[in-house]
């Protein structure tokens, strides 16, 4: 059996405001190509479809269009699972539709599907968190665990009944209901596990919503299900091994997210499994549509050299820029008008101001506080935010006038 493993697509996602939709629309593009040009079998999403819990339309539009694309009426099994991003209740809201054509939604821990066969596969036989399905004559056992935060655990597998059991750590719970779920592995089936989870000593970004409470939602390799053959993970979007001795991957997410997610490429793996072997993984990676980029630059001088020589590309672009003095509007402007999706400038101020007096009553209150906005943030103050302040002063000087 040949599968794929993705997760994080974060659908709806945005760059600090800046849509990411149409690099997700490609991303979706070339994954269903990448999908029927290497004839897998089995699609597995380990969560964080969506960036929220109420998704835009547009995103959950592209999610179902995509997976149907995936599933293409019951040729291929997609096996979805909710990650600490989704809302479970939406995300399976499709369950009915998608069952139809061979897409299983699974939203939170412990859920279900049903027995069912289709074009190209047939499940054989489904419990809570488990199913077992016949692909071209190969039986597969997959284990599941959608995000399991501490209130869904609880609903799972029920509040803590007596004090021996109220002193288990989340991770042990965890562990515990992998070790029930691992009951259902066979010597002679492929025995997958998926789940939504940090496991500790994973690599984190910027982008990821955090899910440990100063460690308390942390699942220990030893908690792992050590009977997988594989085990797909999601949450972490940097791709890596989260376990030495176990075959415990993270897929990463498709997209840069954040600037700390520029200095490695984005994929998935595409896994071939027979029983009791050994899998064999590949790491196929995706193009990267629109690049983070992030430029340092000795003044003004070369920020807009920069904006010159790239602004025939795609990217976003983040400026830290050296100076002595204020970067002016005109120059932010003129780098804005040479290139698209600027992010962020933000000036480094590198003077050495010597101590010097200022007579405060050569300038007016409305200066100095104009000289202070730009110094501070790099840029002037707009208009009514100048007016706010000068309207502050003035009730400030009316209220000293009376009291004298």
């Amino acid at each position: 059996m040949k599968f794929i493993h993705t997760s994080d697509w974060h659908l709806g996602k945005s760059l600090e405001g800046h849509s990411r939709i149409e690099e997700q629309e490609k991303f979706c593009d070339d994954f269903v190509n990448i999908v029927n040009a290497n004839d897998i079998d089995l699609v597995i999403i380990a969560g964080d479809i969506y960036d929220t819990s109420n998704p835009p339309a547009q995103a959950e539009k592209l999610f179902y269009k995509t997976v149907s694309r995936l599933a293409n009426n019951g040729e291929r099994c997609v096996l979805i699972i909710a990650g600490n991003h989704d809302n479970p209740e939406r995300l399976a809201a499709i369950t009915p539709l998608a069952h139809e054509q061979g897409i299983i939604v699974l939203g939170y821990p412990l859920s279900s599907t049903e027995k069912s066969k289709y074009k190209g596969f047939e499940i054989l036989e489904a419990k809570e968190g488990c199913l077992k399905i016949e692909v071209n004559g190969e039986k597969a056992t997959i284990i599941t665990l959608p995000y399991p935060s501490e209130k869904r655990l609880n609903e799972a597998i029920g509040t803590p009944s007596s004090d021996e059991e109220a002193q288990k750590t989340y991770s042990e719970r965890v562990g515990q209901i992998f070790r029930d779920l691992e009951e259902n592995f066979e010597d002679d089936t492929i025995n997958l596990a998926v789940s939504h989870i940090f496991v500790v000593g994973g690599e984190c970004t910027d982008s990821e919503r955090p899910i440990q409470l100063g460690g308390s939602l942390l699942v220990e390799k030893k908690d792992l299900p050590t009977k997988a053959q594989y085990i797909a993970l999601g949450h972490l979007h940097k791709p890596q091994k989260a376990s030495h001795r176990l075959n415990a991957y993270y897929s990463g997410s498709p997209l840069q997210y954040s600037k700390d997610e520029r200095s490695y490429a984005k994929g998935a793996n595409i896994v071939e499994l027979k029983a009791g072997e050994s899998p064999v993984i590949q790491s196929i990676y995706f193009k990267d549509y629109k690049p983070i980029e992030v430029f340092k630059c000795d003044g003004i001088e070369e920020a807009i050299k920069i904006c010159e020589d790239n602004k025939d590309r795609d990217i976003w672009s983040y400026f830290e820029i050296k100076t002595e003095h204020v970067i002016n509007q005109s120059d932010i402007k003129k780098m804005k008008e040479l290139l698209d999706d600027i992010i962020e400038i933000r000036p480094i101020i590198i003077s050495d101001y010597e101590e010097e007096e200022i007579d405060v009553k050569e300038k007016s209150m409305g200066e100095l506080f104009k000289e202070f906005y730009q110094f501070s943030t790099g840029f002037e103050p707009r208009g009514e935010l100048m007016d706010l302040f000068l309207g502050i002063i003035s009730e400030e000087g009316d209220l000293e006038n009376e009291t004298n």
